[in-house]
This record gives structure tokens, sequence and C-alpha cells, in this order.
């Protein structure tokens, strides 16, 4: 997994726990990996992030909508005999390589 969109497991997570992005089920080995407090995903994942003021300014009068890619992870586990979840968790892309000036 060389390009991986990164999402850092919170410390009160621990396993077992069952991945979901945007309420679907993931597969460990086959959808994610885990590495160290890391869940690592090969497809790509996204967050809306900020809207600027003319964005949500056109949301709040209703001229438009946001229509951008928002995915949700969340991770289910168990802590004191309870099942919880932890939701929205941040994601963080591929890092990418800064362009070289060719010589």
């Amino acid at each position: 997994m060389d390009e991986a969109w990164i999402v850092p497991l919170p410390t009160f997570v621990q396993e077992p726990f069952e991945v979901f992005v945007n309420g679907v089920p993931q597969e460990r080995g086959s959808d994610y990996d885990v590495r160290g407090r890391e869940l690592r995903f090969e497809k790509p994942l996204a967050k809306e992030g900020r809207l600027g003021t003319v964005r949500w300014l056109s949301i709040f009068l209703g001229i438009a909508g946001t229509y951008r890619k928002n995915d949700s992870v969340d991770v289910v586990y168990e802590a004191g005999g309870q099942r919880r979840v932890a939701s929205a968790l941040p994601i963080i892309p591929p890092k990418k390589e800064p362009l070289r000036p060719r010589t």
C-alpha cells in the first residue's frame, strides 16, 4: 500500500473493532489494513472540508447545494462491556511528492 488514505484510531479504541465507510462494513485485508494505530485505505477517501464564504452564502440563500464527496469513517468497538462508536474520524490523504524541476 504505497498510496494510502490514513485514518488515525483514537487511543480509546482497542481491537477487536469493526470499520464502516459511509455506513458500509469494510473488510480488513481487502478494504483496509491496520498499521500501528492507523487504518490505511487504498481507495480514495475525502472530507468535504470548510466551505468558503461565497459557497456558504449560496447554500444559505438556496441558490446552490454542496455536492462534494464527504466520506465518513466510523469504528465500532467495545468498552466496559458496551458497544460504542467512534464516528466521523479524520481522514489524512496521501502525501504528494513535490514537483521537481527538470534539468
